[in-house]
């Protein structure tokens, strides 16, 4: 399966689309075009989550099929009065879970986001963007990301997620809180020691 479209945007407050849950629906019944073009709806959105919390293509491209065959095998318990973007990317945050629990100290370089988008948190403005015209912004940006990598490498697995549904995706922390299984107040206090994690280990670039 290849990414092909953007999902929309995640809120949990409201359930699927009428021609969504229709897709759902025959989806469920074993109709497997059907799944595909579900796939297509949001498959972006997984890879690309995956990218940023793995840093890693192969482990990304792994978790990516990993998500959408336990969707296949568990769209039965799926509700058609919640979200469906909430409820798959719970289970790609759970499978990029096992993958940082499971990994060991090897890591791979950043994957870029394919938004360009950069966190709007102070953390995540060290790098400039677009310095090519300037070889030392190049080398002193670089260091940078690498010494952000290391402070997220720091982070506990849920923090890490946490910090970058939140900065990176956009998301809502009562989506966040909902996608990791429990509340807004729970995403709400992950979020803060992971940024005061990240604050305190670059302090001095601050």
């Amino acid at each position: 399966m290849a990414p092909e479209s953007e999902p929309a945007t995640v809120d949990p407050a409201q359930g699927p689309s009428r021609e969504e849950a229709a897709l759902i629906r025959a989806a469920q019944r074993g109709d497997r075009e059907a799944f595909e073009r579900l796939v297509r709806a949001y498959d972006r959105g997984v890879l690309r989550l995956a990218l940023n919390l793995l840093r890693s293509v192969e482990d990304a491209q792994e978790v990516y099929q990993e998500t959408f065959l336990r969707a296949f095998r568990n769209l039965s318990s799926f509700r058609a009065d919640s979200n469906f973007q909430t409820w798959l990317f719970r289970i790609a945050s759970n499978v990029c879970l096992d993958y940082q629990r499971k990994r060991k100290v090897r890591r791979e370089a950043p994957a870029p986001s394919d938004d360009g988008r950069s966190a709007p948190d102070s953390v995540c403005q060290l790098a400039e963007q677009r310095p090519e015209a300037d070889p030392q912004r190049m080398l002193v940006n670089r260091e940078l990301a690498e010494r952000l990598e290391r402070a997220l490498a720091s982070l506990t697995p849920r923090e890490r997620m946490v910090f970058e549904l939140r900065h990176y995706h956009g998301l809502r922390l009562r989506t966040i809180g909902n996608m990791m299984g429990g509340s807004e107040e729970a995403a709400k206090t992950c979020l803060y020691r992971a940024t005061q994690k990240l604050r305190s280990a670059l302090e001095d670039l601050l």
